[in-house]
């Protein structure tokens, strides 16, 4: 049975953004993806307030709002995450007894595909588990878990467990999305890492829904025609005969996933080195960027703008990042990190910067008062 402690002071959750390296649009497959965290952070501070409400300051959205303790009652509004997640930590046994005022900043871009709005849901989670405890321990697996519960599972949205568990766990992860799910730490730093913005908002859940449903119905559609068909061992030269049972418009959405899913397999072999051979590995991104333009087509001009100028500025791999429509891009750019952020601004990058890995969600103080509870 957990202890429950009575804050006195102040409780500073963060939270970093993440990159997904390799795997994009592979999670809801169930295929392998690569991501890391990287020190840009959602960061919330949250103080004891004597009432029955957590008041939140957002001036990031230049907004302010409360909710309160209980919210077992509440209707679940479209995308609230902060009491969805309320409601899962609930479950878990979590049961606020005391009111916060709360301030939630961060320098993490919004709607730029680095993930701010799941950074922000795991830094939530993380100040409710700290602060008023839960049933079981809150391990940073744990941690990742509830937060995909909460802003997945109880919105019915078409994510994976990438974002949450990238966050969560921090630093560069291997996670295998199927039935025999695991999230591996592979890696604590990645030379020459730079993001750069495109100032143009992804577009998350229409995007999203269509590749998905897209590439599940074909997978579907081969599985009835070929029951002994596992997706997971399927590789570039078996594509012809898979091919040949689909219509032809589901044609990119399986070649997309057989062929990505080779990349982030021969990116994990490079990154289980000491010294990955990062030449290789920017090949492999360049590769990856590649399908995802000329196959699930989710990049835009100023997105394909960026690559080309990363490139010809001596990068080593460049590629969009998250859903795409616009968002962001990631950079391996070892020992060209300032030319390469010149060349992408000049290319009509909104900013770039270079990007270290993070090790994770965590809690940086918490002052208690011990008042145990049963």
């Amino acid at each position: 049975m957990t202890i429950l402690k009575k804050k006195t002071e102040k409780i500073l959750s963060i939270a970093p953004g993440r990159v997904c390296l390799f795997g994009d649009h592979q999670d809801y497959l169930g295929l392998p993806v690569i991501a890391c965290a990287i020190n840009r952070f959602v960061t919330l501070k949250a103080v004891p307030n004597g009432k029955n409400t957590f008041n939140l300051m957002l001036p990031d959205l230049n907004d302010k709002r409360s909710i309160p303790l209980d919210v077992s009652a509440h209707e679940l509004a479209y995308r609230d995450y902060l009491v969805s997640s309320l409601k899962v930590l609930h479950r878990h046994g979590c049961k606020p007894d005391q009111g916060y005022d709360i301030e939630i900043r961060g320098d993490v871009p919004m709607n730029a595909g680095i993930s701010s709005s799941t950074a922000v849901v795991v830094a939530w989670v993380n100040f409710l588990a700290t602060a008023f405890g839960t049933k079981a321990e809150v391990t940073p697996s744990a941690l990742s878990q509830i937060a995909y519960e909460a802003e997945v599972l109880e919105h019915g949205e078409p994510g994976g467990k990438m974002d949450q568990y990238s966050i969560g766990v921090g630093n560069i992860v291997h996670i295998e999305t199927g039935h025999d799910f695991s999230c591996n730490v592979i890696g604590s730093s990645l030379k020459g890492l730079i993001v750069a913005e495109s100032g143009i908002p992804k577009e998350t859940i229409g995007t999203l829904s269509r590749l998905k449903n897209n590439a599940l119905e074909a997978v579907a559609s081969i599985k009835k025609k070929r029951p002994d068909f596992v997706l997971e061992h399927t590789t570039h030269e078996d594509l012809p005969q898979y091919l040949d049972l689909l219509p032809e418009q589901l044609h990119p959405f399986f070649e997309a996933a057989v062929r990505n899913h080779a990349c982030t397999k021969q990116a994990l072999e490079l990154l289980q080195h000491k010294e990955p051979d990062m030449l290789h590995l920017g090949a492999l991104m360049n590769e990856h960027h590649n399908i995802l333009r000329d196959l699930l087509h989710i990049t835009v001009p100023r997105i394909d703008d960026m690559v080309n100028a990363a490139l010809k500025a001596g990068a080593f791999g460049a590629k969009i990042v998250g859903s795409g429509g616009g968002g962001c891009i990631v950079v391996i750019a070892p020992g060209r990190e300032k030319e390469v952020i010149s060349a992408l601004k000049t290319a009509g990058a909104k900013d770039a910067y270079e990007v270290s890995v993070d090790r994770g969600a965590r809690i940086i103080n918490t002052v208690f008062k011990t008042n145990n509870k049963p």
